[in-house]
């Protein structure tokens, strides 16, 4: 088994605990959920329940396993601190490996008999009687668990757009994290719906086989190079045996994408100059195929990622790519039919529309004491305290929740704070002896309003529709703050942010 990392709670003044550690349930085996099972087992939290609607883990790195696909973050970064992995073939490994390294990480900690594969929850209600969450499923019957946990993430539901149509097309159609190995493009026309991340990856690819290739993009991205190499067969060997090396190598790329939050400011002195060099080198790329519309965004650059790709506008200057700016007016038998009367005949469409990512925990129903419904709590918007906790609602934990995502920096690095947070969460229900922990009301509020005001500053809300942001353009995904004030706050004793409740009448004081 691996190395299971210590707890670092600051919940000392409790008493060690009297009874049993809580029974704890984690929906999802991605990446948060396996971090959460290895650190609850840190702190001697032995009953722990992975769901897992897929047949392994690894999460998003099991589903998008399309040509391409990788991470545009450095493997250094984008893995575990306390189990870091010096055999990383690349700077940016591509998705194979970063899937092969979740499974040992699984190994490892000896996480698989934990996991139900296979297990698709419909909903999670809590019991107010027992101070339970009762967990149910579509074909598995009920899990119990006094704690809960959804690591489900925000890039798990594929986002198809209704297009009218679309189910008489008589051709091949698949979502990119639904990619269909078994059908050869080779020589066909294909049509690729959206321009986002996803795509970025897998059009070139899709370019080198299909005979003709139509690009619908909505609109174009800021798209800089990617530096991507192998690792030398002696800097892997200086990785395995130089004691820290790899530790500090990971600590420089933080450190230098952590700048990077700078110039996600709406007044940052930086974007303006990066602006710049961005347009006088993509303004080369102009011509009648490829007009300025088609290769030079239109809003500030940082209002959605900035995607990385070294093959990305080959692909798009080939001769058998053509860029279609006007919007999908229906999807016909065979091909699709633009606003302007244009009819593009296609063998196979592609979707690289992204995922529904606002709607968070969607379509699981999730119901709190009193009835209360977490989806219509979050009808304005999701929230939650760190984007973890929401009031109303204890001894229930999400992870990668609202507010979580990054621009600029690895989720893992966020993960793991959070996971840190809920762990000391846990810890104190366990030895206060409490049924309940509840986040306050007044600090939800304050923590809502505070996220609202710090993102109202950031480019991210700035003249672009982006996954960032719900139909209300309220950013629900963003941390709006540099990762190590973050890591500040998820590190902070949770005991005034909480109440510890023994009954609907008994709050423990734990100050």
């Amino acid at each position: 088994m691996g190395r299971i990392p210590l707890s670092r709670s600051r919940t000392r003044h409790l008493p060690p605990p009297t009874g049993p550690a809580p029974r704890v349930v984690i929906l999802g085996a991605g990446m948060s959920g396996l971090c959460a099972a290895i650190r609850l087992r840190g702190i001697g939290v032995g009953d722990i329940t992975i769901l897992e609607r897929s047949d392994g883990v690894g999460g998003t790195w099991r589903d998008n396993h399309y040509p391409g696909s990788g991470c545009d973050v450095p493997s250094h970064l984008y893995s575990y601190s306390f189990a870091p992995n010096p055999n990383w073939t690349r700077k940016f490994s591509p998705q194979h490996e970063i899937l092969a390294y979740f499974e040992r990480i699984a190994d490892d900690y000896d996480l698989r008999p934990l996991c139900r594969f296979g297990v698709e929850v419909t909903e999670a209600c809590f019991d107010e009687t027992d101070n339970v969450w009762r967990i149910e499923t579509a074909e598995h019957g009920e899990f119990v668990g006094d704690v809960f946990i959804a690591a489900t993430g925000q890039l798990n539901r594929p986002f198809i757009p209704d297009l009218p149509g679309l189910d008489r097309f008589e051709g091949t159609a698949f979502h990119s994290a639904r990619w269909d190995h078994d059908h050869d493009l080779t020589g066909e026309r294909v049509g690729v719906v959206g321009s986002g991340a996803s795509a970025i990856q897998f059009v070139p690819h899709v370019a080198r086989q299909a005979a003709e290739l139509t690009l619908f993009q909505r609109s174009p991205n800021w798209v800089a190079p990617k530096p991507d190499r192998a690792f030398s067969p002696r800097e892997l060997m200086a990785f395995r045996r130089i004691p820290g090396l790899a530790k500090a190598y990971r600590f420089s790329i933080y450190a230098r994408f952590e700048m990077r939050f700078n110039m996600m400011m709406q007044r940052s002195w930086m974007r303006p100059l990066l602006t710049k060099m961005f347009v006088k080198e993509l303004s080369k790329l102009v011509s009648d195929r490829t007009p300025w519309a088609a290769v030079i965004p239109d809003y500030p650059l940082g209002c959605k990622r900035i995607l990385i790709s070294d093959d990305w506008y080959p692909a798009i200057l080939a001769p058998t790519t053509t860029i279609e700016l006007d919007p999908i007016a229906e999807v016909v038998p065979d091909g699709i039919v633009t606003t302007s009367g244009t009819h593009h005949r296609l063998d196979t469409i592609i979707f690289g529309t992204g995922f529904q990512t606002t709607k968070f925990l969607t379509p699981i129903t999730v119901t709190g004491p009193e009835g209360a419904d977490l989806h219509e709590t979050w009808a304005k918007g999701a929230s939650a305290h760190l984007g973890m906790t929401v009031s109303g609602f204890p001894n229930l934990f999400i992870l990668y929740g609202p507010n979580t995502n990054l621009g600029h920096n690895s989720i893992i690095f966020m993960t793991e704070r959070q996971v840190d947070h809920v762990v000391m969460c846990v810890e104190n229900l366990w030895r206060s002896g409490a049924d309940r922990i509840e986040l306050r009301s007044e600090v939800m509020a304050a923590s809502d309003a505070e996220i609202q005001r710090r993102a109202a500053r950031t480019v991210w809300v700035a003249g672009c529709d982006s996954w960032y942001k719900d139909e209300a353009g309220r950013l629900t995904n963003n941390w709006p703050a540099h990762t190590y004030e973050f890591w500040r706050r998820a590190a902070k004793d949770p005991t005034d942010d909480y109440e510890l409740v023994t009954s609907r009448d008994s709050v423990i004081t734990t100050s």
